[in-house]
């Protein structure tokens, strides 16, 4: 493939030994050849360093560790997050809801799916009365037999992405874009909002620190392979190392 990292060629073997972790992937041959190069950078550096002991996984977590470090997360820090974010602190909220599912399918490819869900979207913003005979015409679920309704919702209860969209709708909202999940792709839309209890500070400030420090690791880590990856001589591809999946 005529690719080369500083100055050593990457096997087609290896590409194609990595192909196979990415079959999920819009495009399977770019996020190997993304690994594989970005791996390579990686353990050069190691090298370069003088890391030499165990696996090439190893090998790059002890890289990891020695050049990325983020200070913790500290209690205001904490606090501002639990504040700023009180929605999510809650404990036996339920929201009832509707949607309208297209369903990806050999027959109904996903941008087709797309163009019909955004033109559905797009009735339903004009004329939100008619979201249970469209969702009775239109949906792949069988709630659409009912309007569409999933009845009440708990948090946690459905998939993150739905539940994540769900919870930030105000009750009669209707979701002003489409969410796409492993089913397809859904038109949403708030109902009843039935509120919880606020979880204490206390009791989730240190899952709070953890979510920080995660997040400023991830920063600081992207910052870093950015680094490296500008660094390197990299032949045959363009690499943009903060969107490898070693680092999610």
């Amino acid at each position: 493939m005529g690719i080369a990292v500083n100055g050593v060629d990457i096997n087609d073997s290896a590409i194609e030994a990595e192909i196979a972790h990415h079959q999920q992937a819009r495009n399977p041959l770019h996020e190997a050849v993304h690994e594989v190069v970005l791996r390579r950078v990686l353990l050069d550096e190691a090298a370069r360093l003088g890391i030499a002991a165990g696996t090439d996984d190893d090998r790059i977590e002890a890289l990891f560790a020695r050049e990325v470090v983020v200070p913790q997360a500290d209690d205001d820090a904490c606090l501002r997050y639990y504040l700023g974010q009180a929605a999510r602190f809650r404990s036996g909220d339920l929201m009832e809801a509707r949607h309208i599912l297209f369903q990806v399918t050999p027959s109904a490819p996903l941008e087709l799916l797309r163009q019909t869900a955004e033109s559905i979207l797009a009735a339903l913003q004009a004329q939100p009365e008619r979201f249970a005979e469209l969702a009775a015409q239109y949906s792949n679920c069988p709630s659409g037999a009912i309007g569409g309704s999933l009845g009440q919702l708990a948090r946690g209860q459905c998939v993150p992405e739905f539940d994540e969209l769900l919870f930030r709708l105000q009750p009669g909202e209707l979701s002003g874009r489409l969410l796409e999940t492993r089913f397809g792709l859904h038109i949403v839309q708030a109902q009843r909002r039935v509120d919880g209890d606020v979880i204490p500070f206390a009791t989730v400030k240190a899952q709070i620190a953890d979510a920080l420090q995660r997040q400023s690791w991830q920063r600081a880590l992207h910052q870093y392979l950015h680094i490296l990856v500008g660094r390197a001589e990299i032949e045959g591809v363009q690499l943009e190392g903060a969107q490898s999946p070693l680092v999610q």
